[in-house]
């Protein structure tokens, strides 16, 4: 026994050294440590101090790539970039502590509080922080420009509801060319909106010429705070926007529905064909006006509609996952695919493509997807029942390997087949399980329903992204708590149900 002892601590003596193993890590990082029997240790230093330098020269390179000699190269990288000299100087200090450590190791009596590792995690941390462009001045400096958006985004009710509209259109007749005789003005009206205007004959503008008559229109009896757009029909039933300096003149009248503004008639080519004479113009207002009561806007519907084909996608993607794992997960199970080198081949055939399978994220079969079905829900349908195969394939098949080989013995010991065992010995005790895993699979379905439609997917994933690209924030903002109430709900339900089954 105390041979033993003496063998075993023999085996943990260092190789060399301490000095040679500190020569060995100046020369190589970490070989000094493995010269120490401290193997694993020299592998972390090794692989950890390569690649961050490797990340150092990359970063180096990127930043002055467009020279040509390494010198420049290296002089621009550092003065573009000053945050390099701080991993540069960690790099040095994980180097020397390196050596240090490697001496430390080959002594006697080991002390692995050296700082080593920290280090090794503060540089990584470091060039984490410069590769992913971290900055945090700009994040604080910039927040306040999102506010309104996310404003928009956490109550964009007033959006969900909105009152039939249409345009009240209210004019007063102008005259061009004035006659001797005088033109009528508009009418005064007490409970409708009218127009006055002064003078009511004139002459249009005449291009590089002159200016055409100056008319002071007199508005009364309108919506307040409702913008009006000022319009021109002319003789031949042309309408068109009037304009000063290049923009639309729009007005808001005052709080007792009136407005006051002068107009200058634009200019007009008017056809032979109209005749000739005098010519009467119309002056129009038009205000937007409510014309019915409160109702559900067309953003709430396509959100309602949406949400709606979401929660079927993540429903039918479950299903047929649920119908196509059971029977994979009983050959995806080591305990009942062991007996034969046949069943154990299928064994790992089948593991190997559900991992291959699982490894792939749902966008990326989405995006296949729709390659293959087009755009539209079946397309996220496909891929996340593909993926819900994989995953519910593999937790079914673990859950089968951890259950009580004893009622699998007994009765395989009364002479039954497969078939059999399976039946009376395996499915019992994989029940409460499997609800379990079909219930935390549906909950992934529905959450990840709603983000393939960002790639085609179908669902209001697809609303989402088109309305975040028009920057419709409220719009999206309804989209958005659409999603987490329905997945809140979902949450509630699978609890209920776990709590039943399970």
């Amino acid at each position: 026994m105390q041979a033993r002892k003496t063998v075993q601590k023999e085996q943990k003596n260092s190789l060399v050294p301490p000095l040679i193993a500190a020569i060995a890590s100046c020369v190589v990082p970490g070989l000094g440590q493995m010269l120490a029997i401290a193997v694993h240790r020299g592998i972390i230093i090794l692989i950890s101090l390569v690649s961050s330098i490797g990340l150092l020269i990359w970063r180096i390179y990127e930043a002055g790539k467009r020279y040509s000699d390494w010198k420049t190269i290296i002089q621009k990288a550092y003065y573009l970039n000053p945050f390099l000299y701080v991993i540069t100087a960690l790099i040095i200090i994980g180097y020397i502590l390196n050596i240090v450590d490697a001496y430390q190791q080959a002594k006697p009596q080991r002390s692995k509080a050296t700082g080593m590792i920290f280090v090794i995690l503060l540089v990584f941390f470091f060039q984490g922080w410069e590769i992913g462009g971290i900055d945090m001045g700009s994040l604080f400096a910039d927040a306040d420009e999102a506010v309104p958006a996310l404003t928009r985004v956490m109550w964009p009710w007033d959006k969900a509801i909105s009152h039939p509209e249409e345009y009240r259109t209210t004019y007063v007749e102008v005259q061009s060319p004035c006659t001797e005789e005088p033109y009528p003005s508009g009418e005064v009206k007490e409970d409708e909106p009218y127009l006055i205007a002064d003078p009511t004959c004139g002459d249009p503008s005449v291009v590089e010429k002159s200016l055409g008559t100056e008319f002071h229109l007199i508005g009364r009896n309108f919506i307040p705070g409702n913008t009006i757009e000022i319009w021109w029909k002319d003789p031949i039933n042309n309408e068109f926007h009037h304009r000063v300096g290049g923009d639309y003149l729009i007005i808001k009248p005052d709080e007792n529905g009136s407005f006051d503004v002068s107009v200058i008639m634009p200019y007009r080519t008017i056809p032979p064909v109209a005749g000739e004479g005098p010519k009467t113009w119309q002056i129009q207002a038009r205000q937007l006006v409510s014309v019915g009561g409160a109702q559900a806007s067309q953003e709430l519907k396509l959100a309602v509609e949406k949400m709606i084909e979401t929660i079927f996608i993540g429903m039918m993607a479950t299903f047929f996952g649920i119908i196509l794992a059971i029977p994979v997960s009983f050959i995806a199970a080591r305990n009942l695919m062991s007996h034969s080198p046949l069943t154990l081949a299928i064994y790992y055939i089948v593991r190997t493509i559900l991992n291959i399978i699982r490894a792939i994220e749902p966008l990326i079969w989405a995006i296949i997807a729709v390659i293959v079905v087009g755009l539209g829900p079946f397309a996220g349908i496909l891929a996340l029942t593909l993926h819900s195969l994989a995953a519910l394939a593999k937790m079914y098949s673990e859950a089968i390997e951890s259950i009580d080989p004893g009622p699998i013995e007994a009765v395989q010991a009364t002479g039954a087949n497969w078939f059999q065992v399976i039946s009376y010995a395996v499915i019992p005790q994989i029940i409460p399980p499997f609800v379990s895993f079909t219930i935390y699979r549906w909950d992934i379905n529905i959450r990840m329903s709603t983000v393939i439609g960002f790639v085609g997917g179908g669902g209001i994933g697809f609303l989402l992204a088109q309305w975040i690209r028009i920057l419709d924030y409220k719009a999206a903002g309804i989209a958005v708590w659409f999603i987490a109430i329905t997945v809140a709900v979902l949450d509630f339900a699978s609890a209920e149900i776990r709590e039943r089954f399970v």
